[in-house]
Protein backbone atom coordinates (compact mmCIF):
# COMPACT_ATOMS: atom_id res chain seq x y z
CA UNK A 1 0.00 0.00 0.00
CA UNK A 2 1.55 3.02 -0.81
CA UNK A 3 2.52 5.73 1.62
CA UNK A 4 0.79 9.29 1.38
CA UNK A 5 2.85 12.68 1.85
CA UNK A 6 2.91 14.46 4.73
CA UNK A 7 0.03 17.66 4.66
CA UNK A 8 2.24 20.68 4.32
CA UNK A 9 3.70 18.63 1.03
CA UNK A 10 0.38 17.81 -0.37
CA UNK A 11 -0.41 21.22 0.28
CA UNK A 12 2.69 22.92 -0.38
CA UNK A 13 1.83 20.45 -4.06
CA UNK A 14 -1.53 21.77 -4.52
CA UNK A 15 -0.81 25.23 -3.95
CA UNK A 16 2.00 25.21 -6.63
CA UNK A 17 -0.28 23.11 -9.54
CA UNK A 18 -2.90 25.64 -9.15
CA UNK A 19 -0.49 28.58 -9.20
CA UNK A 20 0.75 27.48 -12.33
CA UNK A 21 -2.43 26.66 -13.91
CA UNK A 22 -3.24 30.56 -12.52
CA UNK A 23 0.24 31.71 -14.14
CA UNK A 24 -0.21 30.30 -17.52
CA UNK A 25 -4.03 31.74 -17.73
CA UNK A 26 -2.87 35.36 -16.74
CA UNK A 27 0.85 35.39 -16.41
CA UNK A 28 1.10 39.17 -15.22
CA UNK A 29 -2.21 39.57 -12.88
CA UNK A 30 -0.46 36.30 -11.08
CA UNK A 31 2.59 37.88 -11.45
CA UNK A 32 1.70 41.35 -9.81
CA UNK A 33 -1.01 39.65 -7.44
CA UNK A 34 0.85 36.91 -6.11
CA UNK A 35 4.01 36.96 -3.21
CA UNK A 36 4.99 33.14 -3.90
CA UNK A 37 4.82 33.01 -7.68
CA UNK A 38 7.27 35.83 -7.69
CA UNK A 39 9.26 34.20 -5.18
CA UNK A 40 9.08 30.48 -6.69
CA UNK A 41 9.69 32.31 -10.58
CA UNK A 42 12.81 34.32 -8.88
CA UNK A 43 13.91 30.86 -6.95
CA UNK A 44 13.54 28.81 -10.11
CA UNK A 45 14.79 31.31 -12.35
CA UNK A 46 18.13 32.24 -10.18
CA UNK A 47 18.40 28.70 -10.31
CA UNK A 48 18.20 27.66 -13.62
CA UNK A 49 20.93 30.47 -14.66
CA UNK A 50 23.29 29.37 -11.46
CA UNK A 51 23.20 25.43 -12.91
CA UNK A 52 23.96 26.09 -16.03
CA UNK A 53 26.81 28.20 -15.49
CA UNK A 54 28.14 25.26 -13.10
CA UNK A 55 26.71 22.93 -15.72
CA UNK A 56 28.70 24.44 -18.52
CA UNK A 57 32.12 24.46 -16.22
CA UNK A 58 31.53 21.09 -15.15
CA UNK A 59 31.12 20.17 -19.43
CA UNK A 60 34.19 22.28 -19.68
CA UNK A 61 36.10 21.04 -16.97
CA UNK A 62 35.07 17.18 -17.74
CA UNK A 63 36.01 17.81 -21.81
CA UNK A 64 39.21 19.24 -21.26
CA UNK A 65 39.98 16.25 -19.23
CA UNK A 66 39.00 14.24 -21.13
CA UNK A 67 40.57 15.06 -24.44
CA UNK A 68 43.92 15.99 -22.78
CA UNK A 69 44.02 12.74 -20.79
CA UNK A 70 43.46 10.88 -24.66
CA UNK A 71 45.95 13.42 -25.98
CA UNK A 72 48.64 11.90 -23.19
CA UNK A 73 47.44 8.26 -24.52
CA UNK A 74 48.20 8.85 -27.78
CA UNK A 75 51.48 10.46 -27.39
CA UNK A 76 52.46 7.49 -25.28
CA UNK A 77 51.14 4.89 -27.40
CA UNK A 78 52.36 6.84 -30.50
CA UNK A 79 56.06 6.89 -28.95
CA UNK A 80 56.17 3.20 -28.50
CA UNK A 81 54.72 2.28 -31.90
CA UNK A 82 57.12 4.57 -33.66
CA UNK A 83 60.08 3.39 -31.34
CA UNK A 84 59.19 0.16 -32.53
CA UNK A 85 58.65 0.94 -36.58
CA UNK A 86 61.78 2.64 -36.24
CA UNK A 87 63.89 -0.47 -35.21
CA UNK A 88 62.50 -2.85 -38.13
CA UNK A 89 63.31 -0.02 -40.10
CA UNK A 90 66.91 -0.07 -39.04
CA UNK A 91 66.92 -3.97 -38.51
CA UNK A 92 65.42 -4.17 -42.30
CA UNK A 93 68.20 -5.06 -44.98
CA UNK A 94 66.66 -1.93 -46.86
CA UNK A 95 68.89 -3.31 -50.39
CA UNK A 96 67.34 -6.38 -50.54
CA UNK A 97 63.91 -4.95 -51.13
CA UNK A 98 62.05 -2.54 -52.85
CA UNK A 99 61.75 0.19 -49.91
CA UNK A 100 57.80 1.18 -50.69
CA UNK A 101 57.00 -2.84 -49.86
CA UNK A 102 58.96 -2.33 -46.89
CA UNK A 103 56.98 0.76 -45.49
CA UNK A 104 54.09 -1.06 -46.32
CA UNK A 105 54.87 -4.29 -44.26
CA UNK A 106 55.60 -1.34 -41.42
CA UNK A 107 52.27 -0.05 -41.71
CA UNK A 108 50.85 -3.26 -41.56
CA UNK A 109 52.87 -4.01 -38.34
CA UNK A 110 51.64 -0.49 -36.88
CA UNK A 111 47.72 -1.54 -37.60
CA UNK A 112 48.01 -4.66 -36.75
CA UNK A 113 48.75 -3.45 -33.28
CA UNK A 114 46.34 -0.65 -33.27
CA UNK A 115 43.72 -2.56 -34.42
CA UNK A 116 44.16 -5.34 -31.13
CA UNK A 117 42.10 -2.51 -29.03
CA UNK A 118 40.79 -0.14 -31.68
CA UNK A 119 43.02 2.38 -30.41
CA UNK A 120 44.02 4.16 -33.69
CA UNK A 121 44.47 4.22 -37.68
CA UNK A 122 47.22 4.66 -39.48
CA UNK A 123 48.72 6.28 -42.18
CA UNK A 124 52.52 6.13 -44.10
CA UNK A 125 53.45 8.23 -46.89
CA UNK A 126 55.83 5.99 -48.90
CA UNK A 127 58.27 7.06 -52.03
CA UNK A 128 55.37 5.74 -54.70
CA UNK A 129 52.52 5.24 -52.88
CA UNK A 130 50.96 5.64 -49.33
CA UNK A 131 49.32 2.74 -47.16
CA UNK A 132 46.50 3.52 -44.85
CA UNK A 133 43.94 2.08 -42.63
CA UNK A 134 40.33 1.85 -41.29
CA UNK A 135 38.88 3.59 -44.62
CA UNK A 136 40.85 7.02 -43.33
CA UNK A 137 40.74 9.75 -46.15
CA UNK A 138 44.41 11.22 -46.33
CA UNK A 139 42.85 14.87 -45.38
CA UNK A 140 42.01 13.54 -41.98
CA UNK A 141 45.63 14.46 -40.82
CA UNK A 142 45.76 18.26 -40.71
CA UNK A 143 48.45 20.55 -43.00
CA UNK A 144 50.10 21.96 -40.12
CA UNK A 145 51.21 18.79 -38.68
CA UNK A 146 52.39 17.63 -41.94
CA UNK A 147 54.99 20.63 -41.84
CA UNK A 148 55.79 19.99 -38.96
CA UNK A 149 56.83 16.22 -38.93
CA UNK A 150 58.47 17.41 -42.19
CA UNK A 151 60.26 20.42 -41.31
CA UNK A 152 61.59 19.74 -37.93
CA UNK A 153 61.17 15.71 -37.10
CA UNK A 154 59.93 14.91 -33.71
CA UNK A 155 56.48 13.42 -32.56
CA UNK A 156 54.02 16.09 -32.87
CA UNK A 157 50.48 15.40 -32.26
CA UNK A 158 46.80 17.81 -33.12
CA UNK A 159 43.73 17.43 -32.97
CA UNK A 160 41.90 16.78 -36.42
CA UNK A 161 38.38 15.75 -37.57
CA UNK A 162 38.57 12.26 -38.88
CA UNK A 163 37.27 11.59 -42.22
CA UNK A 164 35.95 8.42 -43.34
CA UNK A 165 35.44 6.82 -46.95
CA UNK A 166 31.72 6.69 -46.46
CA UNK A 167 31.40 10.01 -45.43
CA UNK A 168 31.07 10.25 -41.83
CA UNK A 169 33.64 12.31 -39.55
CA UNK A 170 34.25 12.10 -36.05
CA UNK A 171 36.85 13.98 -33.87
CA UNK A 172 40.35 12.45 -33.13
CA UNK A 173 44.13 13.05 -32.17
CA UNK A 174 46.62 12.80 -34.92
CA UNK A 175 49.95 11.59 -33.96
CA UNK A 176 52.61 12.07 -36.78
CA UNK A 177 56.85 11.09 -36.80
CA UNK A 178 58.83 10.14 -39.62
CA UNK A 179 61.21 7.12 -40.18
CA UNK A 180 64.51 7.50 -40.70
CA UNK A 181 65.40 4.87 -43.78
CA UNK A 182 69.44 4.47 -43.54
CA UNK A 183 70.58 5.96 -47.23
CA UNK A 184 67.09 6.49 -48.54
CA UNK A 185 65.66 9.50 -46.16
CA UNK A 186 63.01 10.76 -44.44
CA UNK A 187 58.99 9.15 -44.41
CA UNK A 188 56.11 10.80 -42.61
CA UNK A 189 54.18 8.01 -40.57
CA UNK A 190 50.91 9.73 -39.01
CA UNK A 191 48.64 7.72 -36.29
CA UNK A 192 45.05 9.05 -35.63
CA UNK A 193 43.58 8.17 -32.45
CA UNK A 194 39.43 8.55 -32.72
CA UNK A 195 37.81 9.98 -29.88
CA UNK A 196 34.64 7.50 -30.31
CA UNK A 197 34.77 6.33 -26.80
CA UNK A 198 35.33 9.98 -25.31
CA UNK A 199 32.68 11.24 -27.52
CA UNK A 200 29.83 8.80 -25.92
CA UNK A 201 31.47 8.96 -22.35
CA UNK A 202 30.76 13.31 -22.50
CA UNK A 203 27.26 12.59 -24.15
CA UNK A 204 26.25 10.91 -21.32
CA UNK A 205 27.56 12.82 -18.71
CA UNK A 206 25.68 15.61 -20.95
CA UNK A 207 22.35 13.68 -20.22
CA UNK A 208 23.36 13.57 -16.66
CA UNK A 209 24.44 17.05 -16.38
CA UNK A 210 20.36 17.73 -18.06
CA UNK A 211 18.88 15.49 -16.22
CA UNK A 212 20.06 16.64 -12.93
CA UNK A 213 19.59 19.97 -13.87
CA UNK A 214 15.61 19.11 -14.05
CA UNK A 215 15.12 16.81 -10.93
CA UNK A 216 17.13 20.01 -9.09
CA UNK A 217 15.45 22.98 -10.72
CA UNK A 218 11.66 21.00 -10.09
CA UNK A 219 13.19 20.17 -6.33
CA UNK A 220 13.79 23.64 -6.22
CA UNK A 221 10.41 25.04 -7.45
CA UNK A 222 8.83 22.72 -4.81
CA UNK A 223 11.17 23.59 -2.27
CA UNK A 224 10.53 27.54 -2.47
CA UNK A 225 6.62 27.36 -3.16
CA UNK A 226 6.86 24.89 0.26
CA UNK A 227 8.78 28.00 2.18
CA UNK A 228 6.72 30.80 0.43
CA UNK A 229 3.67 28.99 1.40
CA UNK A 230 5.27 28.68 4.93
CA UNK A 231 5.64 32.43 4.67
CA UNK A 232 3.05 33.83 3.40
CA UNK A 233 0.01 31.95 5.46
CA UNK A 234 0.99 33.81 8.12
CA UNK A 235 1.03 37.35 6.32
CA UNK A 236 -2.08 36.43 4.38
CA UNK A 237 -3.57 35.46 7.69
CA UNK A 238 -2.49 38.77 8.95
CA UNK A 239 -3.70 40.61 6.05
CA UNK A 240 -7.21 39.21 6.33
CA UNK A 241 -7.32 40.28 10.08
CA UNK A 242 -6.46 43.68 8.99
CA UNK A 243 -9.52 43.60 6.65
CA UNK A 244 -11.47 42.33 9.01
CA UNK A 245 -10.33 45.29 11.55
CA UNK A 246 -11.18 47.51 8.70
CA UNK A 247 -14.36 45.94 8.45
CA UNK A 248 -15.68 46.57 11.44
CA UNK A 249 -15.37 42.98 12.89
CA UNK A 250 -13.31 43.80 15.99
CA UNK A 251 -13.96 40.07 17.22
CA UNK A 252 -11.59 38.44 14.71
CA UNK A 253 -7.74 37.25 16.37
CA UNK A 254 -5.15 35.65 14.42
CA UNK A 255 -4.03 32.20 15.96
CA UNK A 256 -1.04 32.33 17.96
CA UNK A 257 1.77 29.03 17.16
CA UNK A 258 5.18 29.14 18.33
CA UNK A 259 7.72 32.30 19.75
CA UNK A 260 8.82 32.78 16.53
CA UNK A 261 8.74 36.26 14.50
CA UNK A 262 5.43 35.37 13.09
CA UNK A 263 4.36 34.39 16.51
CA UNK A 264 5.01 37.39 17.85
CA UNK A 265 3.27 39.62 14.53
CA UNK A 266 0.13 37.53 15.56
CA UNK A 267 0.09 39.08 19.66
CA UNK A 268 1.09 42.22 18.05
CA UNK A 269 -1.99 42.46 15.64
CA UNK A 270 -4.42 41.24 18.13
CA UNK A 271 -3.07 43.44 20.81
CA UNK A 272 -3.57 46.03 18.29
CA UNK A 273 -7.25 44.94 17.85
CA UNK A 274 -7.70 44.76 21.50
CA UNK A 275 -6.73 48.14 21.50
CA UNK A 276 -8.83 49.00 18.77
CA UNK A 277 -11.68 47.66 19.66
CA UNK A 278 -11.40 49.03 23.45
CA UNK A 279 -11.27 52.69 21.63
CA UNK A 280 -13.60 52.32 19.07
CA UNK A 281 -15.91 51.24 22.07
CA UNK A 282 -15.46 54.59 23.91
CA UNK A 283 -15.53 56.35 21.04
CA UNK A 284 -19.44 55.17 19.90
CA UNK A 285 -20.18 55.51 23.18
CA UNK A 286 -18.68 58.69 23.61
CA UNK A 287 -20.57 59.94 20.08
CA UNK A 288 -23.91 58.10 21.26
CA UNK A 289 -23.63 60.23 24.80
CA UNK A 290 -22.98 63.68 21.98
CA UNK A 291 -25.99 62.74 19.77
CA UNK A 292 -27.99 61.48 22.95
CA UNK A 293 -27.12 65.22 24.65
CA UNK A 294 -27.79 67.06 21.54
CA UNK A 295 -31.06 65.29 20.77
CA UNK A 296 -32.28 65.82 24.30
CA UNK A 297 -31.16 69.53 24.62
CA UNK A 298 -32.69 70.18 21.18
CA UNK A 299 -36.08 68.70 22.20
CA UNK A 300 -35.75 70.28 25.89
CA UNK A 301 -35.36 73.69 24.08
CA UNK A 302 -38.26 73.10 21.94
CA UNK A 303 -40.76 73.93 24.48
CA UNK A 304 -39.41 77.05 26.14
CA UNK A 305 -38.30 78.27 22.90
CA UNK A 306 -41.94 78.52 21.77
CA UNK A 307 -43.37 80.25 24.80
CA UNK A 308 -40.54 82.82 24.16
CA UNK A 309 -41.19 83.16 20.78
CA UNK A 310 -44.89 83.67 21.66
CA UNK A 311 -43.84 86.63 23.80
CA UNK A 312 -41.20 87.88 21.18
CA UNK A 313 -44.13 87.67 18.43
CA UNK A 314 -46.17 89.69 20.74
CA UNK A 315 -43.72 92.43 20.83
CA UNK A 316 -42.70 92.41 17.79
CA UNK A 317 -45.90 93.02 16.80
CA UNK A 318 -46.50 95.55 19.17
CA UNK A 319 -42.83 97.08 18.57
CA UNK A 320 -44.60 100.81 16.91
CA UNK A 321 -46.39 101.22 20.12
CA UNK A 322 -42.84 101.54 21.89
CA UNK A 323 -40.18 104.04 21.77
CA UNK A 324 -36.83 103.84 20.04
CA UNK A 325 -34.93 102.09 22.08
CA UNK A 326 -37.88 99.51 22.85
CA UNK A 327 -38.93 98.91 19.63
CA UNK A 328 -35.10 97.97 18.22
CA UNK A 329 -34.83 95.31 21.45
CA UNK A 330 -38.21 94.10 20.01
CA UNK A 331 -36.80 93.81 16.62
CA UNK A 332 -33.39 92.33 17.84
CA UNK A 333 -35.15 89.91 19.79
CA UNK A 334 -37.15 88.47 17.14
CA UNK A 335 -34.29 88.36 14.93
CA UNK A 336 -32.75 86.35 17.19
CA UNK A 337 -34.93 84.08 18.32
CA UNK A 338 -35.64 82.93 14.29
CA UNK A 339 -32.04 82.38 14.10
CA UNK A 340 -32.12 80.19 17.56
CA UNK A 341 -34.94 78.46 16.11
CA UNK A 342 -32.73 77.43 12.70
CA UNK A 343 -30.31 76.42 14.79
CA UNK A 344 -32.75 74.25 17.03
CA UNK A 345 -34.20 73.15 14.01
CA UNK A 346 -30.60 71.99 11.88
CA UNK A 347 -29.96 69.97 15.34
CA UNK A 348 -32.74 68.60 15.47
CA UNK A 349 -32.18 67.27 11.73
CA UNK A 350 -29.18 66.15 12.29
CA UNK A 351 -30.04 64.01 15.33
CA UNK A 352 -32.33 62.30 12.65
CA UNK A 353 -29.57 61.50 10.48
CA UNK A 354 -27.49 60.15 13.20
CA UNK A 355 -30.28 58.46 14.35
CA UNK A 356 -30.88 56.76 10.92
CA UNK A 357 -34.95 57.83 11.43
CA UNK A 358 -34.38 59.86 7.79
CA UNK A 359 -36.04 58.95 5.25
CA UNK A 360 -36.88 60.29 1.94
CA UNK A 361 -40.60 61.30 0.07
CA UNK A 362 -39.98 60.47 -3.61
CA UNK A 363 -41.37 62.00 -6.39
CA UNK A 364 -40.90 62.92 -9.84
CA UNK A 365 -39.62 66.51 -9.99
CA UNK A 366 -38.03 68.94 -12.80
CA UNK A 367 -34.67 69.84 -10.70
CA UNK A 368 -34.71 73.16 -13.10
CA UNK A 369 -37.52 74.02 -11.49
CA UNK A 370 -36.56 73.62 -8.08
CA UNK A 371 -33.12 75.66 -8.58
CA UNK A 372 -36.02 78.48 -10.85
CA UNK A 373 -38.30 78.40 -7.40
CA UNK A 374 -35.34 78.69 -4.79
CA UNK A 375 -33.55 81.52 -7.11
CA UNK A 376 -36.84 83.46 -6.94
CA UNK A 377 -37.24 83.16 -2.97
CA UNK A 378 -33.84 83.96 -2.95
CA UNK A 379 -33.94 86.88 -5.25
CA UNK A 380 -34.52 89.34 -1.84
CA UNK A 381 -31.49 88.67 -0.37
CA UNK A 382 -29.24 88.50 -3.56
CA UNK A 383 -30.48 92.38 -4.00
CA UNK A 384 -29.54 92.67 -1.11
CA UNK A 385 -26.37 92.25 -1.74
CA UNK A 386 -25.85 93.43 -5.18
CA UNK A 387 -25.98 89.77 -6.42
CA UNK A 388 -26.79 88.68 -10.13
CA UNK A 389 -27.69 84.67 -10.27
CA UNK A 390 -28.06 83.36 -13.37
CA UNK A 391 -29.16 79.98 -14.18
CA UNK A 392 -28.12 77.92 -17.00
CA UNK A 393 -30.64 74.93 -17.98
CA UNK A 394 -30.91 73.68 -21.79
CA UNK A 395 -33.64 71.36 -21.07
CA UNK A 396 -35.63 69.63 -18.23
CA UNK A 397 -33.86 67.46 -15.83
CA UNK A 398 -36.79 65.30 -14.65
CA UNK A 399 -35.56 62.69 -11.30
CA UNK A 400 -37.47 61.04 -8.42
CA UNK A 401 -35.91 62.72 -5.25
CA UNK A 402 -37.68 64.13 -2.33
CA UNK A 403 -38.23 68.17 -3.32
CA UNK A 404 -38.02 69.39 0.45
CA UNK A 405 -34.43 67.72 0.42
CA UNK A 406 -33.11 69.02 -2.48
CA UNK A 407 -34.40 72.47 -2.36
CA UNK A 408 -32.76 72.63 1.12
CA UNK A 409 -29.62 71.43 -0.26
CA UNK A 410 -30.02 74.18 -2.90
CA UNK A 411 -31.33 76.84 -0.49
CA UNK A 412 -27.96 76.53 1.48
CA UNK A 413 -25.57 76.48 -1.56
CA UNK A 414 -27.28 79.38 -2.78
CA UNK A 415 -27.05 81.50 0.42
CA UNK A 416 -23.71 80.44 0.94
CA UNK A 417 -22.85 81.69 -2.57
CA UNK A 418 -24.48 85.14 -1.69
CA UNK A 419 -22.71 85.27 1.52
CA UNK A 420 -19.08 84.48 0.34
CA UNK A 421 -19.50 85.91 -3.42
CA UNK A 422 -18.95 89.82 -2.87
CA UNK A 423 -21.50 91.26 -4.93
CA UNK A 424 -19.93 89.11 -7.83
CA UNK A 425 -22.17 86.84 -10.78
CA UNK A 426 -23.40 83.24 -9.41
CA UNK A 427 -24.06 81.18 -12.51
CA UNK A 428 -26.19 77.86 -11.72
CA UNK A 429 -26.16 74.91 -13.99
CA UNK A 430 -28.27 71.89 -14.39
CA UNK A 431 -27.63 68.95 -16.69
CA UNK A 432 -28.71 65.61 -16.65
CA UNK A 433 -27.48 62.44 -18.56
CA UNK A 434 -29.46 59.25 -18.81
CA UNK A 435 -28.28 57.87 -15.06
CA UNK A 436 -27.80 61.27 -13.29
CA UNK A 437 -28.94 65.32 -12.85
CA UNK A 438 -25.84 67.87 -11.92
CA UNK A 439 -26.59 70.95 -10.25
CA UNK A 440 -23.61 73.49 -9.65
CA UNK A 441 -23.44 76.86 -7.94
CA UNK A 442 -20.60 78.96 -8.74
CA UNK A 443 -19.33 81.83 -7.11
CA UNK A 444 -16.31 84.32 -7.80
CA UNK A 445 -16.45 85.38 -4.24
CA UNK A 446 -13.22 84.64 -1.40
CA UNK A 447 -13.03 80.78 -2.07
CA UNK A 448 -11.08 78.28 0.51
CA UNK A 449 -7.48 76.49 -0.55
CA UNK A 450 -7.90 73.47 -2.08
CA UNK A 451 -6.78 71.11 0.66
CA UNK A 452 -10.46 72.75 2.42
CA UNK A 453 -12.44 71.14 0.50
CA UNK A 454 -13.83 68.44 2.30
CA UNK A 455 -13.47 70.28 5.20
CA UNK A 456 -16.29 72.33 4.27
CA UNK A 457 -18.96 69.76 5.18
CA UNK A 458 -18.12 69.35 8.70
CA UNK A 459 -20.31 70.60 11.35
CA UNK A 460 -19.61 73.90 12.47
CA UNK A 461 -16.25 74.31 10.26
CA UNK A 462 -15.04 78.00 9.01
CA UNK A 463 -12.54 78.38 6.41
CA UNK A 464 -11.81 81.83 8.52
CA UNK A 465 -13.13 81.68 12.44
CA UNK A 466 -12.56 85.31 12.24
CA UNK A 467 -15.34 86.27 9.63
CA UNK A 468 -18.40 87.05 10.91
CA UNK A 469 -21.78 85.22 10.15
CA UNK A 470 -24.57 87.13 8.58
CA UNK A 471 -26.80 84.78 7.31
CA UNK A 472 -27.86 81.50 8.86
CA UNK A 473 -25.62 81.05 11.46
CA UNK A 474 -25.94 77.48 12.88
CA UNK A 475 -23.02 75.90 10.62
CA UNK A 476 -24.53 72.71 10.07
CA UNK A 477 -25.98 74.25 6.76
CA UNK A 478 -23.36 72.65 4.24
CA UNK A 479 -23.32 69.39 6.79
CA UNK A 480 -26.99 68.60 6.35
CA UNK A 481 -26.56 69.45 2.43
CA UNK A 482 -24.38 66.81 2.46
CA UNK A 483 -26.41 64.24 4.47
CA UNK A 484 -29.76 65.14 2.10
CA UNK A 485 -27.29 64.32 -0.86
CA UNK A 486 -26.34 60.77 0.83
CA UNK A 487 -29.81 60.22 1.05
CA UNK A 488 -30.49 60.12 -2.46
CA UNK A 489 -27.39 57.80 -3.18
CA UNK A 490 -25.88 60.95 -4.48
CA UNK A 491 -22.41 63.25 -4.20
CA UNK A 492 -21.95 66.69 -3.02
CA UNK A 493 -18.55 67.98 -4.27
CA UNK A 494 -16.71 71.30 -3.65
CA UNK A 495 -14.00 73.29 -5.09
CA UNK A 496 -12.46 76.51 -4.08
CA UNK A 497 -9.41 78.69 -4.76
CA UNK A 498 -8.62 81.67 -2.82
CA UNK A 499 -9.52 84.57 -4.00
CA UNK A 500 -10.73 82.95 -7.01
CA UNK A 501 -14.23 82.09 -5.44
CA UNK A 502 -15.84 78.20 -4.90
CA UNK A 503 -17.77 76.23 -6.76
CA UNK A 504 -20.56 73.35 -5.37
CA UNK A 505 -21.79 70.20 -7.63
CA UNK A 506 -24.98 68.77 -6.19
CA UNK A 507 -25.14 65.32 -8.23
CA UNK A 508 -27.82 62.50 -8.11
CA UNK A 509 -29.34 59.91 -9.86
CA UNK A 510 -32.52 59.75 -11.65
CA UNK A 511 -34.44 56.58 -9.88
CA UNK A 512 -33.82 55.35 -6.13
CA UNK A 513 -30.87 53.65 -5.76
CA UNK A 514 -29.34 54.44 -9.47
CA UNK A 515 -25.45 53.80 -9.31
CA UNK A 516 -23.86 57.56 -9.84
CA UNK A 517 -20.15 56.66 -11.68
CA UNK A 518 -19.85 59.62 -13.64
CA UNK A 519 -21.21 63.33 -13.19
CA UNK A 520 -22.82 64.96 -15.97
CA UNK A 521 -20.73 68.36 -14.84
CA UNK A 522 -17.04 68.58 -13.88
CA UNK A 523 -16.20 70.00 -10.41
CA UNK A 524 -13.59 72.08 -11.77
CA UNK A 525 -15.08 75.13 -13.47
CA UNK A 526 -14.45 75.88 -17.06
CA UNK A 527 -14.10 79.39 -16.69
CA UNK A 528 -11.14 78.33 -14.65
CA UNK A 529 -9.55 76.32 -16.86
CA UNK A 530 -10.09 78.83 -19.64
CA UNK A 531 -7.88 81.15 -17.49
CA UNK A 532 -5.21 79.23 -17.08
CA UNK A 533 -4.80 78.04 -20.69
CA UNK A 534 -5.25 82.12 -21.60
CA UNK A 535 -2.29 82.79 -18.81
CA UNK A 536 -0.02 79.94 -20.19
CA UNK A 537 -0.86 81.06 -23.85
CA UNK A 538 0.48 84.64 -22.29
CA UNK A 539 3.29 83.58 -21.03
CA UNK A 540 4.52 81.49 -24.06
CA UNK A 541 3.76 84.55 -26.17
CA UNK A 542 5.81 86.79 -23.92
CA UNK A 543 8.08 84.26 -23.98
CA UNK A 544 8.19 84.26 -27.46
CA UNK A 545 9.06 87.99 -27.96
CA UNK A 546 11.39 88.39 -25.60
CA UNK A 547 13.37 86.00 -27.38
CA UNK A 548 12.56 88.16 -30.67
CA UNK A 549 13.77 91.35 -28.71
CA UNK A 550 16.74 89.78 -26.54
CA UNK A 551 20.21 91.46 -28.68
CA UNK A 552 21.85 88.74 -30.30
CA UNK A 553 25.47 88.28 -28.86
CA UNK A 554 28.45 89.00 -30.90
CA UNK A 555 30.44 85.78 -32.18
CA UNK A 556 33.87 85.78 -30.06
CA UNK A 557 36.54 85.95 -32.05
CA UNK A 558 39.34 86.71 -29.56
CA UNK A 559 40.40 90.03 -31.16
CA UNK A 560 39.56 93.46 -28.79
CA UNK A 561 37.50 95.89 -29.61
CA UNK A 562 39.11 99.00 -31.33
CA UNK A 563 39.91 101.91 -28.92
Amino acid sequence: MARRLPARVAGALRWFGQALRRFFRHPLDVWRGSLPMRVVTSTVLASTAVLVAAGFLLMQQASDGVIQGKRTAAMAEAEVAFDTAQTQMLTTDLAAGNLNEILSKVAIDLDKRGSVSGQYHVLVQGPVSSFRSGGMQPESVPTGLSDQVSRAGGVWASATLIVYEDGHTEPGWAVGSALNAPGAGRFPVYLVFPLTQETQTLQVLRSAVITTWVILLVALGLVAAFVARQVVIPVRAARQAAEALASGNMADRMPVRGTDDVARLATSMNNMASELQTRISQLENLSQVQQQFVSDVSHELRTPLTTVRMAGDFLYEARDDFDPATRRSAELLHDELERFASLLDDLLEISRFDAGAAVLSEAKADLVEIVEAEVEAQRPFAESKDTPIVVRAAEPAYAEVDPRRIQRILRNLITNAIEHGESRPIEITVVGDERAVAVTVRDHGVGFAADQARMVFHRFWRADPSRARTVGGSGLGLAIAMEDARLHGGTLNAWGRPGQGAQFRLTVPRTPGGLVEVSPLPIVPRDFLDAQAQAAAREHAAAQERAATDPVPAPDTGEEAPA
